[in-house]
């Protein structure tokens, strides 16, 4: 009776553990915060829980959301973090539905600064802009820009 014996050899030296991970290539957030060499820096939950409470869906006047979140991310002050800075950080915290999932469809590393932000109002506003461009000659994304 022959006994049947197989060898597996691993291509490398990774634990079962490592092998398993997923990958995180390509799976990089949109928005690229610079680093923060501040000693103890944190965002405290309830500023978090304060630009939550105001969430950009795509479906409400993105000028007002924008207003609220300028004037939320406004009270918080560290003297070795710059506000935008701490804007990034906090975007993705004032958009849900629609809006949130723009923005994790955006490619890796995509959005670098405030300016880039105004890209998540775009899509949604691209055919109201187009209508009221035509009636009005009036452009929003100019004051949003303006706005943020």
């Amino acid at each position: 009776e022959s006994e049947i014996q197989t060898n597996a050899t691993m291509a490398d030296n990774r634990t079962m553990a490592q092998i398993l991970q997923a990958p995180i290539e390509g799976y990089e957030d949109a928005i690229v915060v610079p680093p923060i060499n501040a000693n103890n820096f944190e965002l405290k939950r309830t500023l978090i829980n304060l630009v939550q409470s105001n969430q950009f869906t795509g479906r409400q006047d993105p000028h007002n959301h924008l207003r609220f979140f300028n004037k939320v991310t406004s009270t918080f002050r560290h003297p070795e973090v710059p506000n935008t800075t701490v804007k990034l950080l906090l975007f993705p915290f004032s958009l849900e539905g629609e809006a949130r999932i723009w923005l994790d469809k955006e490619p890796p590393r995509s959005i670098l600064t405030g300016r880039s932000r105004i890209k998540v109002y775009q899509p949604i506003l691209s055919p109201v802009q187009n209508n009221i461009s035509a009636q009005r000659n009036h452009k929003f994304s100019s004051k949003i820009q303006r706005d943020f």
